[in-house]
């Protein structure tokens, strides 16, 4: 496993009321160390928005436990998916969240530094994002947590171990043991 998160650029749109209109909201890029520098991340990355598991039970659970992670000493909870922003925009809207962000790795540049780009050709996703979540303390990889059995074209799902109760488990054990 690396140490480092990958240096990439993300392609994001932020609201801006000096756009006006019907739409206002900019392009934004963003790069890794305006995300992770200097700060406690905890990021998990999902096959793609408005899909089963990652609608009903993935990115809710994370929004449901944010204030649970932030008094653990995370600094921000992402989201990503191998999606454009405009996808990651209105599924965030879609299922009500208002505390997790959302990270669109359009071109997958940050999942293929991660090593976690796959084929879901059989389901007609083409390149997307392997489910995993980390930890990452201003751009180390403190912790990952990478579902089994990755590879190309798989013909399940697996939802084990990237869940926000596995990484506030985590969380609370690393506090555990400092104290």
């Amino acid at each position: 496993m690396k140490n480092l998160v990958p240096e990439v650029t993300f392609k994001t749109r932020v609201r801006d009321e000096n756009v006006g209109g019907d739409n206002p909201f900019r392009w934004q890029d963003l790069s890794t160390d305006d995300i992770f520098k200097g700060k406690r991340v905890a990021l998990f990355a999902l096959p793609g928005a408005f899909t089963p598991t990652c609608s009903s039970t993935h990115l809710p659970g994370y929004e449901k436990h944010y204030e649970e992670l932030k008094a653990q000493g995370i600094d921000e909870v992402y989201c990503l998916s191998v999606n454009d922003a405009f996808s990651m925009f209105q599924w965030s809207k879609q299922l009500g969240v208002k505390n997790v962000k959302m990270l669109p790795d359009g071109n997958a540049h940050f999942t293929k530094g991660m090593d976690m780009l796959v084929k879901k050709e059989n389901l007609g996703f083409g390149d997307r994002s392997w489910r995993y979540s980390v930890l990452v303390n201003d751009g180390k990889i403190e912790k990952l947590f990478s579902e089994p059995g990755k590879q190309d074209n798989c013909a399940d799902d697996p939802f084990t171990c990237s869940d926000v109760n596995t990484m506030l488990d985590y969380l609370k054990g690393q506090l555990q043991q400092a104290s």
